[in-house]
């Protein structure tokens, strides 16, 4: 069974740092594109940063370029999105997904496999 699980999440001041992860279980993380989306309350759900399986690329939208950084662990099944001089407009619920394909994508429908999410919130 195809499964991921986001963890990381908390209440972090303006500019703080947090790192996200993305444990996968029931698949082989190496053959999955894995995308971070995220959902604030009122908003749709937007795409954060992807990362391809086999030639490791990676996307990001640009409102969180230079800021956040996904990068992926095949050995230990997990991918990271690092997240650093966090805004108040950060704060959402943070998810993680996976597909089957060998090229990322940060559109939601690009992906079947979704965690529960965890809740970040950047506040002073």
């Amino acid at each position: 069974q195809v499964q991921v699980v986001e963890s990381g999440g908390g209440l972090v001041q303006p500019g703080g740092s947090l790192r996200l992860s993305c444990a996968a279980s029931g698949f082989t993380l190496d053959n999955y594109a894995i995308g971070w989306f995220r959902q604030a309350p009122g908003k749709e759900r937007e795409g954060v940063s992807c990362t391809s399986s086999g030639t490791g690329r990676t996307d990001v939208v640009d409102s969180v370029k230079g800021r956040f950084t996904i990068s992926r662990d095949n050995a230990k099944n997990t991918v990271y999105l690092d997240m650093n001089s966090l805004k108040p407009e950060d704060t959402a619920v943070y998810y993680c997904a996976a597909e089957p394909r060998p090229r990322c994508a940060t559109y939601a429908w690009g992906y079947r496999y979704w965690g529960q999410g965890t809740q970040v919130t950047v506040s002073s």
